[in-house]
């Protein structure tokens, strides 16, 4: 039992980093699949069409930021946290990956069919980004109060 508890705890440090990336990826994704083809309807502007299709990209950038904060020694008694705190801020950036890059992909739709619209239509996006953002800095304030030295303590 004392096994599967840690291995939870190791499971909850990793989690941000790796699921992170998953929604990172579905997010790109998804909006790199829209600016392929607004850029074989369009005879310009291919740059901003994969500068959208990369915003989700952040939520890795999250994962490893919090993976780092909690890595510290798992025991029993600092597993449930690490693990709470990790997977949860782990769903929030997979969650907020996936649709960012779907609100991206209509920004792009957008953007290509009426072009003085392209800075307003990414606000959904930004909104959308807010949202992890709030799971990021809660994740990085939680996790001080998880017992057990974080990483380059003196033990």
């Amino acid at each position: 039992m004392n096994e599967f508890v840690l291995a939870l705890g190791w499971s909850g440090i990793y989690a941000p980093m790796a699921i992170g990336a998953i929604g990172s990826a579905i997010g790109c994704g998804i909006a790199g699949q829209a600016g392929i083809g607004a850029m074989l309807e369009t005879d310009g502007g291919y740059g901003r069409y994969i500068g959208i299709s990369a915003f989700p990209s952040t939520f890795v950038i999250y994962g490893i930021v919090v993976m780092f904060t909690l890595d510290r020694a798992v025991t029993p008694e600092n597993a449930g946290g690490l693990f709470g705190i990790g997977v949860f801020a782990a769903a929030a950036f997979l969650y907020c990956g996936i649709w960012q890059g779907r609100a991206c992909a209509s920004a792009i739709n957008a953007a290509k069919e009426k072009p003085e619209i392209f800075g307003l239509s990414l606000a959904p996006a930004a909104i959308i980004e807010g949202f992890a953002v709030f799971a990021f800095v809660f994740a990085l304030v939680i996790s001080a109060g998880i017992p057990g030295a974080g990483p380059g303590a003196v033990q």
